[in-house]
């Protein structure tokens, strides 16, 4: 398995256990409030919790912070930006044709933070995390304040890139149906635990 957790739990996030091979995607829904980003931000290693996740044949504990957060990126629902320019919060310069498919101008690279609108910085967030070339992506919803067009063409990018370089995602979305050609598992999540679901 790429990616496997094991009695997964926090003190906002009721237990759950998964495992996902190279190129699956998991579906997580549940009602507001039930600690679906809260468990995202356990699997990146941002918040205090119990059980296990491996990343192949690592444990998270027994590797360093930094480098698991390379490796099992974080794209929460608010970006955090801490710069003035575009540019100064990238790794790497994203491919063009990935600009393209995100309708993005390849001026906004070195744009002030402060003059992009919630959807570019949305998008931006995106190339952001694919830039580190992560085995796994934690999504919150990633597409939730864009239109149509975006939504679609952000969920393609983000499935391609599961599927090209054999990683997996965890996306929480209440849209399911953006995903559910090419999503593998979902997880429901309750105040009592996760239930996982087979195929779809």
């Amino acid at each position: 398995m790429l990616f496997e957790v094991k009695g997964l739990q926090g003190p906002n996030v009721p237990p759950v256990s998964f495992a996902l091979a190279e190129a699956e995607v998991l579906t997580v829904r549940g009602e507001s409030g039930v600690g679906k980003s809260q468990m995202l931000r356990a699997l990146a290693d941002l918040s205090p919790h119990e059980g296990e996740v491996w990343l192949i044949d690592a444990e998270q504990q027994a590797m360093p912070a930094t480098e698991w957060r390379q490796q099992v990126v974080l794209v929460p629902a608010e970006s955090g930006w801490w710069a003035d320019t575009v540019a100064a919060h990238f790794a790497a310069r994203p491919p063009a044709s990935w600009w393209e498919r995100l309708r993005l101008p390849a001026a906004l690279w070195d744009a002030p933070v402060e003059r992009l609108s919630s959807g570019e910085r949305q998008r931006l967030a995106v190339l952001r995390a694919l830039v580190l070339e992560p085995r796994v992506l934690l999504l919150d919803e990633p597409t939730a304040n864009l239109d149509q067009g975006n939504a679609r063409a952000m969920a393609d990018l983000l499935l391609d890139y599961v599927d090209e370089h054999a990683a997996a995602a965890v996306w929480v979305s209440h849209n399911p149906d953006e995903i559910a050609a090419r999503g593998h598992k979902r997880l429901e999540m309750t105040a009592e635990g996760g239930w996982l679901h087979g195929s779809v």
